[in-house]
Parts: C-alpha cells; structure tokens; sequence
C-alpha cells in the first residue's frame, strides 16, 4: 500500500472522511486519524494499492524534526483577552499530540497537516536562546513578561534532547526578564534551579495544565503529556522550591469532563498551587473536524450531547473567534461552568491576586569586550 498518491481536493473545509483515517496500529499514540492540511492544500495524499498482491504492514509513525533558523522569536500579539503581549515558541508542532490543541491550525500554514502532522513532523528552532538575547540587547526594546508555552509545549519530549527551552530561560534569567511558562510536560522539573533562582527575585510564574484526574481519558485526549498524577508532582516540586504555580484547567470540556472541575481543583491546591485559571474547549478551524473525529472514535455515544453544549455557546457554530467570548462562550451552560468554577475556588482561598512579575530589574549582561559604565 503507498501512501504517496495525491488527489486534488474541491473542498478545503470538508471533512477527510472514516476512509482518509490512518490505521489505528500505525497512529498508536497518536491525537489525531489524519494527516490532511484542508486550508491551504489543493491536493490530499491518499492510500493506494501499488500493484503488488501482496499484504504488506506499513510502519508505525515516527516523529520528525526538522530545524528552523528564526530571524526573531518574540512574538508580539495584540489581543485585547490576554493578559500578556509577547510569546516565545522553542518549537512549531507539539508531540504531545492532544486532539484539542487550538494551535494545530498554525501547521497549515507551512505546508503541513493541524493533524497528525502536527504531533509527528515537529521542527525545532535552536538558534531562538542566540536571537531572544540579540532581541533583548535592542536599544528600543521595552520589558514586559514573556509568556512561553501559549502556542505549543515547550517542555514537549523533544526538549529533553535539544534544550532549546533552558537555554532561552538561561538567557532571560541572565537579562533578569520577567517570565511566565505554560506546560504540561513534567521535564519542568528539570528547570527548578533557574525557575528557583528567577521567582525569588520576582520574575518567574509557572501555569501546569490539567484537564482531567482520569488516566484513562488523559491518555485518550492528550496521549503523550504526562500522566494527571505527574503533573500534580511536578506541582508539588516546583511549589516545594518556591515557584508559584497556577493550576489551569484548560481546556474545559462540556459534559465529558467538566464534573471534574471541584476534584481537579482540590487536587491542584493540595499540590500547593496559589492560582487557578480556566478556558472553555475551542475548536477553531481545523481542530472542529479533527475533535468532532475523535469523538465519533472514541466517545461516539456523548459526541452529539458535546458538540451540542459547545454550538449554544457560540450561536449555532462549532466555534467563534469574538475577543472576550472565544475564551468562555456564553449561555447558560457556559455561565454555570463559571459559577462552579467560582465558588469552588473561593472555597480553596485560590481567588487571591497574585503578584505582577517584576520588570524593574531588567539589565543586559554585559559581554566579552564591553565596557562598565562608570556610573
């Protein structure tokens, strides 16, 4: 069987279909069934027989890294629902492969499949600690906290081999630079001398994401993130060494696991951490068919009740990008999520402002020939 042929495609938006899914055999833990970039893409691959009649099992899919030279890597956004202006991404694409993932779009724009390309063809980028320090060194440049972790994990398993995640947190800790992380990947752990070191002085935040208690689920949904009892230790660890951590139960899926939002709470404050946070399920442009795929695989029996919650909240359609609702959706089911979500975290005393990270302490190391001021 080949899977090189390609066959022009009419319709970008239209489903692949049960007969574009890659066997289950192959794609073991794997998010995604498929591998089609529907926007950008005139053509599709598709499986043909090569003539032979012979039977013949195709490999299981490996992952792919490729590298990418950037010529800059803050990544300043302007969206008026977030509570940061600037991101940095060590990596495009993320093995962590969870089928909700709101940035697998972004790998349509490469040429590449928001499917399982995303979680297999992953492209690392280890000139971004180099360029983020000839960035901070601008004359122009104004401080304000880098958010890391918003796109795809930094902490991805990736990361255990390349490194490009210590390396750029070594150079914001040498510039002093205020620093937020998000992540599921236990490899955090790693980090705590120089998370350790940053948060003393006021500069490091860390977000863990949890999204169920149930192994079984977190295995289906987020197949190679850490286990939900790993990530309540690596909340532990890092809260032991003094860095604050705030438990984000993201994303928040409607009548699969949002009876969990109380228990994931209470497990996440008995971890130690002081914060909560919480985004309802998005399923933007590709990430629809591909969650709604996944569905019909793995929970067919709930899927019409899901996808039913999630169009009431955004006026009939699978998802809208409003700033201030894409977040939360609206209605009523969407407004008890939040009371629940509310009451519970008063309850554990987790509604306290935190601290604003500090960017008053930001100074340029200096290099290998440069001067000390005299003053």
């Amino acid at each position: 069987m080949s899977e090189t042929a390609e066959t022009p495609d009419p319709d970008h938006s239209e489903s692949a279909g049960p007969d574009a899914s890659i066997d289950p055999a192959r794609r073991k833990g794997r998010g995604a069934a498929t591998r089609h970039a529907w926007r950008y893409e005139r053509l599709r691959p598709v499986a043909e027989p090569d003539g032979w009649d012979l039977h013949e099992d195709l490999p299981p899919l490996r992952t792919e890294v490729s590298v990418e030279r950037p010529r800059s890597v803050i990544n300043y956004v302007r969206s008026p629902d977030l509570p940061f202006d600037r991101t940095l991404n060590p990596y495009r694409g993320c093995e962590h492969g969870c089928i909700y993932c709101f940035a697998r779009p972004t790998h349509a724009w490469l040429g590449l499949s928001p499917g399982l390309d995303f979680e297999t063809r992953l492209i690392a980028r280890p000139d971004a600690p180099a360029v983020l320090e000839a960035e901070l060194r601008r004359p122009g440049y104004r401080v304000a906290p880098i958010a890391i972790g918003t796109n795809t994990d930094p902490y991805q398993p990736i990361e255990r081999d390349r490194g490009v995640m210590r390396a750029c947190l070594e150079a914001l800790r040498d510039f002093r630079h205020p620093v937020a992380v998000v992540t599921k990947g236990a490899l955090v752990e790693r980090d705590i001398d120089i998370l350790a070191d940053m948060a003393r002085q006021g500069l490091a935040r860390v977000g863990i994401s949890v999204t169920t208690l149930d192994a079984d689920l977190s295995r289906r949904m987020e197949p190679r993130a850490p286990r939900p009892e790993r990530r309540l230790a690596a909340i532990r660890a890092l809260t032991a060494a003094g860095v604050p951590v705030r438990l984000m139960i993201s994303p928040v899926v409607p009548a699969l696991t949002d009876p969990e939002i109380e228990r994931i709470l209470e497990a996440g404050h008995g971890a130690g951490a002081d914060a909560a946070s919480w985004i309802m399920l998005r399923l933007p442009l590709e990430v629809s068919q591909l969650w709604q795929d996944w569905l019909v695989e793995h929970y067919p029996d709930r899927a019409a009740r899901i996808m039913g919650h999630l169009r009431a909240m955004h006026g009939g359609k699978d998802y809208s990008p409003q700033w201030h609702r894409r977040m939360r959706g609206e209605g009523a089911y969407a407004q008890l999520i939040g009371q629940r979500f509310d009451r519970a975290v008063r309850a554990l005393g987790m509604d306290r402002a935190t601290a604003a990270l500090r960017c008053d302490l930001f100074k340029p190391p200096l290099r290998a020939g440069d001067q000390m001021t005299l003053f």
